[in-house]
């Protein structure tokens, strides 16, 4: 025992004298940089002192960066910049335990510089020992990021018109949770998307002339975009989900069929939650609706009985380490050795339906399938187009086993909130990185059989994010000084009748992304010399 403690003892030691060596030589080797100090002026938005600020569309970060030196230093020039980068690894097994198998991928989708005139900077171009040198620098949120921002093929301009909206902070712990608190927001160690202030010093070589990086310094951010609704998945060929399930339901062992059950539901409204630097915990919830049937083999049969359900929420995350052409699915994992995905799945509620009322219908209310109708196909006839009406009518399709006598409806809404102890993200899909969310429904029934039928649905369900009130104000002062501005301009322009030309269009410039840009005098950067 004295011998495992005195080892102990001196293992620790020599850890910490490693530790100061690395500290020292650390230290030694950023002796004589400039320090480089950044900070962002957050009392604009009523948050200044809080943990993490989040940042919305059309939001502005506004802010200083302060650099000094312990000795007069030559440089070159000055940049501050408002990035955003993706970062992805992959680890796959391979056949020699030496041989690592992980693949990496950066990618660089955002990159707004402050401009900065050279009358801007010292002159001469030399940062003077104990004086400290201030440069303001202002940025807007954009919504949509730069076309060459995706530059690689895809599969279709809808996938293209995704990847180009602006992704959320995710993947990163210190950026986490609201105020104080530290919320887990589901994603890997393998995916990360990184937002921040950057300052970097370059001088020139005496070598060879060329440029180095004298000093650099990042400041994280938290960007939180807002994400509009979009237009249901279509989930047909679709194996990840089932909207509706049959289940046969029996008497008892060797006592025949009592019927069939059928439970159908269809994609619920997104559930929205509140815009960047929202006070107040508000519940954050949509519901979902379960049509059920029940299909006798015997005109005198009876439903059985509703017991429970179960919702529980399914978050994945793909990653990717090339870019993807198409939107995720779990199919193409077999295959695709460049892919992953992370999933964590949220219990949400558990609740009992043996209230619901069953109602009889006769044989002539049956619904009849719109696309036999029409006499299409019946390869491609599968009732996904009568969605909107089940809905409306509250009475599924007939199931396979329907012997075209009376039936038995019932329906049932599923209220869905969502935990507060996560930290949620908007739907998105990115270049490499995408997060979706399933809803699974998981209901049981009570039958005299040897054991109860249970039907289980998937369905997906998004998460939007509404946009922050300073993001909204300035989004319609924005848009209202566009609309001036175009008039203006439309009133003093001479007409031509000379056809159109491409000349002097920059055509990597998406519509409005001017207005992300300062205003000219209000903003521009000076420098402030303190010393």
């Amino acid at each position: 025992m004295p011998t495992s403690s005195g080892a102990s003892v001196h293992s620790n030691a020599m850890a910490s004298i490693g530790n100061q060596i690395s500290y020292r030589m650390l230290q030694i080797a950023h002796y004589g940089q400039p320090t480089i100090e950044i900070e962002l002026d957050d009392s604009r938005h009523g948050t200044q002192g809080s943990y993490v600020t989040s940042y919305s569309t059309m939001d502005t970060l506004e802010g200083t960066v302060t650099i000094s030196t312990q000795h007069d230093t030559r440089f070159e020039d000055i940049e501050i910049a408002f990035t955003g980068t993706a970062q992805v690894y992959i680890d796959r097994l391979t056949t020699t335990p030496s041989m690592s198998g992980r693949t990496e991928a950066s990618h660089r989708f955002l990159t707004l510089k402050q401009p900065m005139d050279a009358s801007d900077l010292p002159t001469p171009r030399i940062l003077r020992a104990g004086q400290k040198y201030t440069f303001p620098f202002f940025f807007t949120v954009p919504a949509h990021l730069l076309p060459r921002a995706c530059p690689h093929r895809v599969a279709s301009d809808n996938v293209r018109d995704t990847h180009l909206l602006l992704p959320p902070s995710l993947g990163d712990a210190e950026l986490s949770g609201f105020g104080g608190a530290l919320l887990d927001d589901m994603a890997p160690e393998m995916s990360k998307i990184i937002y921040g202030i950057k300052a970097r010093i370059t001088q020139v070589r005496e070598s060879d002339g060329s440029l180095s990086l004298l000093a650099e310094r990042t400041k994280k951010v938290r960007v939180k975009p807002a994400f509009e609704e979009q237009p249901p998945l279509n989930i047909d060929a679709n194996d990840e989900y089932r909207a509706r399930q049959e289940k046969t339901v029996r008497k008892g062992l060797f006592k025949g069929k009592l019927g069939t059950l059928t439970a159908q539901t269809a994609q619920p409204k997104a559930l929205v939650i509140p815009g960047a630097r929202s006070t107040g915990n508000h519940p954050i919830n949509t519901r979902a609706k379960v049509l059920l049937r029940f299909d006798p083999s015997e005109e005198h049969s009876t439903p059985p009985p509703l017991g429970q359900l179960k919702t529980s929420l399914k978050v994945s995350t793909y990653y990717a380490s090339c870019p993807r052409h198409t939107f995720p699915a779990r199919s193409s994992l077999g295959y695709d050795l460049t892919q992953g995905v992370y999933s964590e799945s949220l219990s949400l509620s558990n609740m009992c339906i043996a209230s619901a009322q069953w109602e009889k219908h006769p044989a002539s209310a049956n619904p009849v399938c719109s696309d036999i109708l029409a006499r299409r196909d019946s390869g491609i006839s599968d009732c996904s187009n009568d969605v909107a009406d089940t809905f409306h009518t509250g009475i599924p399709p007939a199931s396979k086993h329907y012997k075209h006598g009376s039936f038995y409806t019932a329906s049932v809404l599923v209220p869905i909130t969502l935990p507060n102890n996560k930290n949620f993200i908007p739907t998105f899909h990115s270049c490499l990185i995408s997060r979706v969310y399933g809803l699974s429904l998981h209901l049981s029934a009570h039958a005299p059989g040897v054991t109860d039928p249970s039907l289980h649905l998937k369905v997906p369900i998004q998460i939007c994010a509404e946009g922050s009130d300073t993001g909204n104000e300035n989004a319609r002062a924005r848009s209202a000084e566009a609309v001036v501005l175009e008039e203006a301009e439309r009133l003093f322009t001479p007409r031509s009748v000379a056809p159109p030309s491409d000349e002097g269009h920059d055509a990597d410039l998406p519509p409005e992304y001017a207005a992300f840009a300062p205003t000219a005098g209000r903003h521009h950067a000076r420098v402030t010399v303190v010393g």
